[in-house]
């Protein structure tokens, strides 16, 4: 397995173990109370309903990163892959789920920009964000980095009783 760990002001980033599992999922849940809607779950998940989605991922081609800021584990990020299909090899859906302790400090702009510095390296040519528009801060950063507005699926998720819409926002990177 190549090892990947590399920091950036007092961020470091490393491919995560099986025994990160865990606080990848406390992560992930503690978004999915949250009335921004940043997953489409509406119950938290377990260990065991990640477990498959976690073996899916591999440093390569398809890395799963812890991120610590001081030495403590503030969120985690990933790239899947994209519709299942070899013509699809080369692009990438982005996602970054950070403790709600370290949301809104900056940290996000640098994950994002740590990932596309890594994409050549990934054979990844082109990165698409699945974000609800609704989520304006997730909108905001991907926007920055000149991420576009590709596609709006509108109405097709329901939390609470109201439809939501989701944007596919996408950026070609060589």
């Amino acid at each position: 397995m190549k090892e990947a760990n590399f920091m950036i002001e007092n961020i470091t980033f490393r491919n995560a173990e099986i025994n990160d599992l865990p606080i990848i999922v406390d992560i992930y849940n503690s978004t999915v109370p949250s009335r921004r809607r940043v997953t489409a779950d509406t119950e938290p998940v377990s260990v065991d309903d990640r477990l498959n989605w976690f073996n899916e991922h591999n440093p390569e081609k398809r890395p799963l990163w812890i991120i610590e800021y001081g030495g403590e584990i503030c969120g985690w990020a990933s790239l899947q892959s994209f519709y299942g299909r070899p013509a699809f090899d080369a692009t990438a859906e982005i996602s970054i789920y950070l403790h709600e302790n370290y949301r809104g400090k900056g940290i996000g702009k640098k994950v994002l920009n740590k990932i596309i510095e890594e994409c050549p390296r990934l054979e990844i040519d082109t990165l698409l964000g699945f974000i609800f528009a609704h989520n304006e801060p997730s909108i905001r950063l991907f926007a920055s980095f000149g991420f576009e507005k590709w596609g709006l699926l509108p109405g097709i998720a329901k939390f609470d009783g109201i439809r939501r819409d989701l944007l596919i926002m996408g950026k070609k990177l060589f």
